[in-house]
């Protein structure tokens, strides 16, 4: 099974979840289906994006603890500033 193949059955898992729950398929606590259950898919939403921008800062924190990483990007920055330089565009 490929990484899109697990990450769609998931998806479809939890929505699944989600739906039995919220369409009252599944008995609960009235407090619980009715103040929770509907603000799930927001504070998942939300969830998920506080963990993408953890792992966008951190792989910018750690940048520099790639040296061979770092070492490629500056070799291709100096030959995008030589290009340029050649077709006549003043970088500095």
């Amino acid at each position: 099974m490929t990484r899109a193949q697990q990450t769609i059955s998931l998806a479809l898992l939890v929505t699944s979840v989600y739906l039995a729950f919220a369409l009252r398929l599944v008995p609960l606590n009235a407090k619980i289906q009715e103040d929770i259950i509907p603000l799930l898919p927001l504070w998942s939403l939300v969830s998920f994006g506080s963990w993408l921008l953890f792992k966008l800062g951190w792989g910018v924190f750690t940048f520099n603890d790639v040296p061979q990483a770092h070492k490629e990007l500056m070799a291709e920055i100096e030959i995008a500033r030589k290009d340029l330089k050649a077709n006549g565009i003043d970088v500095d």
